[in-house]
């Protein structure tokens, strides 16, 4: 399954470091949820993501508060691609798990 969406970056700020993520649109979300996958810890999905010119593989996880996926955001990839605190980002995204 191949996705491509812009999402709001956002920022979740635990007691010792901040962390930057995009939620998946609602819509999108639900067609995740719908794909039979292996079960994974805190709900998560492998995906391959590409971002501008920079791809890597991590895994998207359910928020209740946003009920969407999220993805988090590595400060690897932010600082390659130029992306701030805030703002949108064009994300394509593999589910693997699917």
């Amino acid at each position: 399954m191949d996705i491509e969406f812009e999402g709001e970056i956002f920022r979740w700020t635990s007691r010792e470091q901040d962390w930057f993520f995009v939620a998946l649109p609602p819509e999108l979300s639900a067609d995740i949820r719908e794909f039979p996958r292996p079960r994974r810890g805190f709900g998560a999905v492998r995906v391959d993501v590409l971002i501008g010119l920079t791809r890597w593989r991590t895994s998207i996880f359910p928020d209740a508060q946003r009920g969407a996926y999220i993805l988090p955001l590595k400060r690897a990839v932010r600082d390659a691609e130029g992306i701030g605190e805030e703002g949108f980002v064009l994300v394509r995204l593999e589910v693997l798990d699917a």
